[in-house]
């Protein structure tokens, strides 16, 4: 991706989110941009407008973290929101190779090492599932595969969690609040595209999504960033109807950009029993499926 293209991008949308008002400014008449005007944003951070117009046209390499904060103050920029910003100036003086944390080199598809499918398939409550920040699923346990039933099922997903919202008709049924969840699922993309811009995978994905969803295009041209790690969200499973739950997202010290996807219900919810009727739904399932794939009587 274009380093000082996305870091325009970024600044000029922040910027045309900020009301003068809002900023503790005079609206006065005649305002021709929407939000603030550049020479309004560098007096905020108590910087000459031309070296604000400098770093809004992208040149953010070598720039102070003091400087990035005094912006982020003037635009008024939320945690998810400054990261981003320091991520992008990272990359554009090459630093984000230096202060990423690294992670494992596999060759092919990461596999779960055997103590942490354990923990996962130790949580039977829940569904629970392992993810990147490109929103592959990497593991997960049998109650999320069974929750997951559609993403499971469709060969084209490749598992992520991004293409079945945005591709796959059938997450319109599975998300209630579908516009909701893709307000949700592009920043969570567009952070980790600012933490790591030479990631091809997701290069390749976004250039799919963009061109295959116009939902999708428009929510990226949007620049919005987010951390995903607390909530509630409302789901539709095919087999046992609709599903309030909470989640909770951990980072995963020994896997650096892996995060750990916990759902439960609250106790004593219908919820709570709709997971319940989910676990026996999948063991009938699985059983199913395997009396269909195995051998016919009397077959060679």
């Amino acid at each position: 991706m274009d380093n000082r293209a996305e870091v325009r991008e970024f600044l000029t949308s922040r910027r045309a989110k900020i009301t003068p008002e809002r900023a503790g400014l005079p609206s006065g008449p005649r305002r021709r941009v929407p939000g603030l005007r550049r020479s309004e944003v560098a007096a905020l951070a108590d910087m000459s407008v031309e070296y604000y117009a400098k770093l809004e046209r992208g040149n953010v390499a070598g720039v102070s973290p003091p400087v990035l904060e005094a912006v982020a103050r003037a635009l008024q920029l939320d945690d998810a929101e400054r990261a981003h910003l320091l991520h992008l100036a990272q990359a554009a003086d090459g630093s984000d190779v230096l202060t990423r944390p690294k992670r494992r080199r596999t060759k092919g598809r990461w596999t779960p090492h055997r103590s942490l499918q354990w923990m996962l398939d130790a949580i039977t409550a829940g569904p629970a599932l392992v993810r990147n920040g490109r929103m592959d699923v990497l593991a997960a346990n049998p109650l999320a595969r069974a929750f997951y039933t559609d993403l499971y099922a469709a060969p084209g997903n490749h598992l992520n969690l991004a293409r079945f919202q945005f591709l796959d008709p059938a997450a319109r049924h599975f998300y209630p609040d579908w516009e909701r969840f893709a307000d949700m699922c592009v920043p969570i993309l567009r952070a980790e595209a600012g933490r790591n811009p030479h990631d091809k995978d997701l290069h390749d994905l976004v250039g799919e999504l963009s061109t295959r969803s116009e939902d999708f295009r428009t929510r990226w041209g949007a620049h919005n960033v987010r951390h995903h790690g607390t909530g509630t969200k409302r789901f539709h499973h095919r087999a046992v109807g609709e599903l309030t739950l909470a989640f909770e997202d951990l980072a995963m010290t020994a896997e650096p950009g892996l995060t750990v996807t916990v759902y439960s219900a609250e106790p004593g919810s219908p919820s709570e029993e709709g997971l319940r009727l989910l676990a026996s739904w999948a063991v009938t399932e699985e059983a199913r499926v395997e009396a269909a794939s195995a051998p016919q009587a009397g077959s060679e």
